[in-house]
């Protein structure tokens, strides 16, 4: 009997152990294989208990904005217009004019946290002012009123329509702003570290400068030698992480499961974090935290490169999020399937100082075309008073060495206008000036003197000279005959 019970036993284990592993078979057949990670982000009660940290924005308000929209979205009609209006009228404070019609409850739990809020940023404000007034360092007044422009100063009490109007514009401007910011901050920490090496270098001598010159070179020839990278959002960049973060073969690549299985809080978006954190294979092929030549500052900086590429080709209402169907259609691009090859941020970097060069070199060579048509003009200008001071000291030169004759024309001039001051003549025979003195007349003629005795013979005479010499032209005084010698003046 012993050995019949043992054998019933034996076959009941053996019975129980088959079922066991055949369920297992089972569920293996039935089950998709993922990783542990996304087993734990579909369990509801972990997102409840402890929110992801990927809907982090990096702003300082970013507890108080999450907070205000978690009550919000706990309002049905609320939640409802939130996911039908469009981005643009949401930055256009549409939505704000619903909190109108929100629960009273909500409204009061909003009222608590704005207070909150306003006593957090005073209590911060009063410590910075404090820290800068003990050093004495001025205050920036206005850096300080930018910390509220998200909250209504005036009314520190209650949430109002107006809180949440400033609140989804200072958070959509600040989010626009805040690539921006990360990408100064990246130029001034590179700038740095630049001015920092190269004041280092000065205090070596020269075999140490050199050895530290050929240093540099060679940990920038190690950074540069890495596998090839994928161009962000391509499809061979997402099918390795199918393949190497979620092990599943690359041949079976879904876009539409790969979307599902990387939106780690379930909202139907990707947002900008969730996007980052699919470069990580990417990134690994370039950075190690473990070699001195890769510097995770940089890695960062390429990570948000990377972001900001595949934001800028699939996020087209510009939302700041990635929707399925926003994901689908990029999917279906030529630029998915067959993209151009990614220049990592030091393959940019060269690139941007080859073109800055040539930019140099193009406005050195404006500038010196510039100057050289400059020269030339003046040159011209020089040129020309040149010729004209030759020809003036020429001229000069001439009325030194010679004497200068008036021309014929003066002596024509001079001639004519002594002419006028003599008697006329006629036919060459001048007739004398009178003299003062008398001379007896001849028989039979008459002294006109005689009968005009006031009148002078200056003044006879002066009235028998024509005063226009064209009057010897006349054809009467052609025709007076010579007059004989030695006869007497007076009429005939």
């Amino acid at each position: 009997s012993r050995c019949v019970l043992c054998r019933q036993m034996s076959w009941r284990q053996i019975f129980h152990t088959s079922c066991v592993v055949l369920l297992v078979q089972l569920l293996c057949l039935e089950a998709v294989p993922i990783s542990l990670e996304k087993t734990k982000v579909n369990q509801p009660e972990d997102k409840a208990s402890e929110p992801s940290p990927s809907v982090d924005t990096g702003l300082h308000y970013d507890r108080y904005l999450r907070e205000v929209i978690d009550f919000l979205e706990k309002d049905q009609h609320f939640r409802e217009k939130l996911h039908n209006t469009d981005m643009e009228d949401i930055k256009m404070g549409k939505l704000a004019k619903e909190l109108d019609f929100v629960s009273h409850h909500v409204r009061t739990q909003l009222d608590e946290l704005k207070r909150q809020e306003v006593s957090r940023l005073r209590t911060l404000i009063k410590a910075k002012q404090d820290i800068e007034g003990g050093n004495d360092m001025a205050v920036d007044h206005q850096a300080l009123l930018q910390q509220f422009e998200y909250l209504n100063r005036m009314n520190p009490h209650t949430f109002e329509v107006e809180d949440l109007d400033r609140l989804i514009k200072s958070a959509t401007n600040d989010l626009e702003n805040y690539d921006k910011e990360r990408h100064e901050e990246f130029k001034k920490y590179e700038m740095t570290e630049d001015h920092e090496r190269r004041e280092h270098l000065k205090t070596l001598d020269d075999g140490g400068r050199k050895k530290e010159e050929e240093h540099y070179e060679e940990m920038k020839k190690k950074h540069a030698d890495h596998p090839k990278v994928n161009h962000p959002g391509s499809q061979n960049q997402f099918k390795e992480v199918w393949e190497e973060a979620d092990g599943l073969d690359p041949e079976d690549f879904d876009p539409k499961t790969f979307f599902k299985l990387h939106d780690s809080n379930g909202d139907g978006f990707f947002d900008e974090q969730e996007l980052e954190a699919l470069f990580t294979k990417e990134l690994e092929k370039i950075y190690d935290p473990t070699n001195e030549e890769d510097d995770m500052v940089e890695m960062e900086e390429e990570r948000l490169r990377m972001r900001e590429h595949v934001m800028s080709e699939v996020d087209t209402n510009k939302d700041r999020l990635v929707s399925l169907e926003e994901f689908l259609i990029a999917t279906k691009k030529k630029e998915f399937l067959e993209p151009d090859s990614w220049e990592t941020l030091e393959q940019n970097q060269f690139e941007e100082h080859l073109a800055q060069q040539e930019e140099d070199l193009n406005q050195k060579a404006s500038d010196l075309q510039k100057q050289r048509d400059e020269l030339e003009r003046q040159q011209e200008q020089l040129n020309s008073q040149k010729v004209e001071l030759q020809q003036a000291v020429e001229q000069m030169e001439r009325l030194k060495t010679q004497k200068v004759e008036p021309p014929p024309e003066v002596h024509d001039i001079k001639n004519e206008l002594y002419s006028k001051r003599l008697p006329f003549s006629v036919e060459g025979n001048a007739i004398p000036e009178p003299r003062g003195e008398y001379h007896p007349l001849p028989p039979g003629h008459q002294d006109m003197s005689q009968n005009h005795p006031g009148m002078k013979q200056d003044n006879y005479f002066q009235n028998q000279i024509p005063h226009n010499t064209q009057d010897l032209s006349q054809p009467r005084l052609q025709d007076l005959p010579p007059r004989p010698s030695g006869s007497a003046i007076g009429p005939t």
